[in-house]
């Protein structure tokens, strides 16, 4: 193909240090100057000229990308959204199924069996729903695209290696939008660094073994700082005198320290931990104790909604209680949430993109705002500090 000739002339005549890619522009130049920046990154310029033949950009990804609104959700709807019987039910079956594989993830990583339930079934609802974009498209797309290429750039030459190795087809290798292959959808450098046999068959097959899929999962987690035999999320009830501006993720104390303020376990007790009082829907709404491996689970997903139900469903399918949802303030619409985020970017707050979802940089600034104005200080924004800013 065109592709494939004008990427070996410019491997050619590519020098030794050859020059990154830049995102944006012309498609077709820009696969080829990721053939000439292949070498780089030790990948041959045949492996590079081979992968990258059949690659074209696709819209549909560009497409989801841009239009994450479910995590413009509130906790509580989004967890009953994502939470059914049916998924605690499977949870269970596959904890029974896979105890020994379970069991040696605990002591080989300290991740307990729960957490990678959860993830496994949001990612993939265990297995069954794991993407059919065609995952060399994505990558490639989501690196040409100027949004986020530092995420992605290095994931193509993680999937030109694995190729290289046999291992992903560009033609056939599909999975999500965003490049993640397997059944807890893990991106190719994850695979290369975390990858485990767990099925002792000699390869690694996210797709199709669960062994291998929960097994390379627990390794990640324990490589982004999981702590073993911590826990990571735990439900309180809370006083209504509490000093509101002390919640959020930015405040830490140790877990008695927040038992001498009043607030209680609502089952079993406190570890001796340090820990922040999350707050997801105000004081008004579901209370937990964030522990130190609440905070690996951003290196998963940055969506606080997300990581915060991800959490949550682990604790549930180890034992816990459906949540006490409580009766929170009706929250901000989208364009409220945007008009918000303008707002408190205009008063110097850093809330990251404009985009209507609650994430931690807009409750942080809203917080502020709480206080400032003299509103409780939950991170819960409403009608009544949209009207006072």
């Amino acid at each position: 193909m065109r592709t494939a000739l004008l990427a070996a002339s410019l491997l050619a005549a590519a020098p030794l240090q050859a020059q990154e890619a830049p995102c944006g522009g012309d498609f077709t130049a820009f696969k080829a100057a990721l053939a000439a920046e292949a070498p780089t990154h030790g990948v041959s310029a045949d492996t590079a000229s081979r992968f990258l033949s059949g690659v074209r950009q696709d819209q549909a990804v560009l497409k989801a990308d841009r239009a994450q609104g479910v995590f413009q959700m509130p906790f509580v709807d989004f967890s009953r959204r994502l939470i059914s019987q049916s998924r605690i039910d499977r949870g269970r079956a596959n904890a029974r199924e896979y105890d020994s594989i379970f069991t040696e993830i605990e002591q080989r990583y300290g991740v307990s069996r729960g957490v990678l339930l959860a993830f496994w079934a949001f990612e993939t609802d265990y297995g069954a729903v794991q993407g059919d974009f065609n995952t060399v498209n994505a990558l490639v797309t989501l690196a040409h695209d100027c949004r986020r290429p530092g995420l992605f750039r290095p994931q193509v030459f993680a999937a030109m290696k694995l190729f290289e190795t046999g291992d992903l087809d560009p033609a056939r290798t599909t999975g999500a939008w965003a490049g993640e292959i397997g059944m807890v959808q893990m991106l190719p450098e994850d695979i290369i660094e975390n990858g485990v046999d767990g099925d002792g068959d000699g390869h690694v097959s996210l797709k199709t073994s669960a062994p291998d899929a929960l097994m390379s999962g627990g390794k990640m987690l324990q490589s982004l700082g999981w702590r073993a035999g911590e826990p990571w999320l735990q439900e309180v009830t809370i006083p209504d005198t509490l000093d509101w501006s002390q919640t959020g993720l930015e405040t830490e104390k140790p877990a008695a320290e927040w038992a001498a303020l009043g607030v209680q376990p609502r089952e079993g007790s406190f570890a001796d931990l340090p820990a922040s009082l999350l707050l997801p829907q105000g004081r008004k709404g579901p209370a937990f104790l964030a522990y130190p491996n609440y905070r690996v689970y951003f290196e998963w997903n940055q969506s606080f909604v997300y990581v915060t139900t991800a959490a949550y469903f682990a604790t549930r399918l180890e034992g816990a209680p459906v949540f006490n949802a409580g009766t929170p303030d009706p929250g901000l619409a989208d364009g409220q949430m945007k008009a918000l985020q303008q707002k408190l970017q205009a008063q110097g707050y850093d809330v990251g993109e404009v985009d209507g979802i609650l994430g931690a940089k807009t409750r942080s600034a809203v917080r502020a705002e709480q206080a400032r104005l003299g509103l409780p200080a939950d991170g819960w924004p409403t009608a009544e500090l949209l009207n006072s800013l």
